[in-house]
Parts: C-alpha cells; structure tokens; sequence
C-alpha cells in the first residue's frame, strides 16, 4: 500500500488504539521500525512520568516530525529483531518507554518495552497463522 498524503492524514487522524494497530500490524508487515536521531542519538518525548522513545511505522510519519526543534534529525528504520534483541532490553536498562506513533499533537500510546515487546510478539503470531 503506498501512503499518499491523503492517506497519511487519514491515519494520523485514528485514535491512540487504532494507530497501535495499525503500526503493528506495518512493522510486522515491513520488519522494521522507525525512530528519529540526531547527531546526539534518539530522539525523547516526555510525559509528565516517563522518558519516552517515539516509534513510527513507516519513515512517512517519522518525517514528519522533522520540524522546529526536530529539524536536525534524520528518520532511521531498525529491523524487527535488532528491535527485539537489542533495543527493548537497552530500553529497559536506560528506564525508557516508548510511545507508540503519536500524532502531531504529541498523543501516543505510553508502554513499557517490555509490553511493546509483548504485543509485537503477539502480532507475529497472529500473522503467522
């Protein structure tokens, strides 16, 4: 499926459940996931409890938050097994969470690595069947 603009705005507009799904079913789908760095490294949302790591389904929605104070970064997929290998135990350590494809107003599913993890593995054996 290609995303075109109209697209991209439609699945922007999904709420916080539907966009999970949607990214979980798209990593599975593409074995990747997508995340923003800069020169420093990944880039941080913040709740008012946790240290959070965006994640992205596709680079299309990454890019899109290359703007204002996120104009030096660069969108940048991880495959699904250095994800799952390296990433959700690294998170873990660092006490991050991760927050699931926000939109533009910074509205995102807040799990642990742990649970993330959890539902992507889910997700392949569903997809599996």
């Amino acid at each position: 499926m290609t995303l075109t603009p109209e697209l991209i705005n439609i699945i922007e507009k999904y709420d916080e459940q539907k966009r999970f799904k949607y990214l979980l079913e798209a990593v599975i789908k593409n074995r990747e996931i997508w995340i923003l760095v800069d020169e420093h490294g990944c880039m941080m949302l913040n709740t008012e409890d946790e240290d959070c790591v965006p994640v992205w389904p596709n680079k299309e929605f990454a890019q899109n938050w290359i703007t204002d104070d996120w104009k030096a970064c660069k969108a940048e997929a991880i495959s699904l097994n250095k994800w799952q290998s390296r990433w959700t135990s690294g998170l873990e350590e660092d006490e991050l969470a991760i927050v699931v494809f926000p939109n533009q107003a910074e509205e995102g599913l807040v799990l642990f690595p742990d649970e993330f993890d959890f539902e992507l593995s889910k997700q392949v054996k569903k997809t599996a069947k």
